[in-house]
């Protein structure tokens, strides 16, 4: 599917706040990917793509996961918006004709992270944290600028500051973001010795 077919379909399909979030996903990843030379239709595919079931309810998310098989963690049982990682690489192949794999993933770890990110996976994550919508995550200016310099200690910076506001907050930790995080912080660790 092309992408201004992809756009015409998810402006119906999401509210207007998250398709401009989406776009600018979309456009954040594309500056990206032309900085780290990794592949620019990719990287606006996975960033247009995303949150392509974001705003399906949490009724249907559960209801979704058990009619396709997709396993549901404890952590997601008790936060049901992360779900619509694993929906979105599955809308995005079912409903958006998707095949590439390296896309897929992306979108599927885009909310929690996972260790061993590809440089796709991490291009999404971080331009997700900061399209230029965002406005509210802590550390976001000098994010911004980390992230056209090293995308491993964005991925820390951004994983840490993650876990410290859930932890504030009293909001869920996910493992796989702690599992995440403590990967990129070994990554660093190792670059620094």
């Amino acid at each position: 599917m092309k992408r201004t077919e992809i756009e015409k379909k998810l402006k119906k399909e999401l509210d207007k706040e998250r398709f401009t979030h989406t776009l600018g996903v979309m456009y954040t990843a594309a500056a990206l990917a032309m900085a780290y030379h990794a592949d620019l239709e990719q990287a606006m595919y996975a960033g247009l793509l995303h949150d392509c079931a974001k705003c399906v309810s949490n009724r249907d998310k559960f209801k979704l996961c058990k009619k396709y098989d997709i396993p549901i963690s404890p952590s997601e049982e008790r936060s049901p918006f992360l779900l619509h990682a694993k929906l979105g690489a599955l809308f995005a192949q079912k409903y958006y004709e998707t095949e590439d794999a390296d896309i897929l993933h992306a979108i599927q770890v885009h909310t929690t992270g996972a260790p061993e990110m590809n440089m796709l996976d991490k291009i999404i994550y971080i331009a997700d944290y900061i399209e230029p919508n965002r406005d509210k995550a802590p550390h976001l200016e000098e994010v911004r600028k980390m992230a056209f310099e090293d995308l491993d200690r964005t991925m820390l910076k951004i994983l840490s500051d993650t876990l410290d506001y859930l932890k504030r907050k009293g909001g869920e930790l996910d493992p796989m973001t702690i599992e995440a995080y403590q990967y990129f912080k070994n990554q660093a660790k190792q670059e620094d010795i």
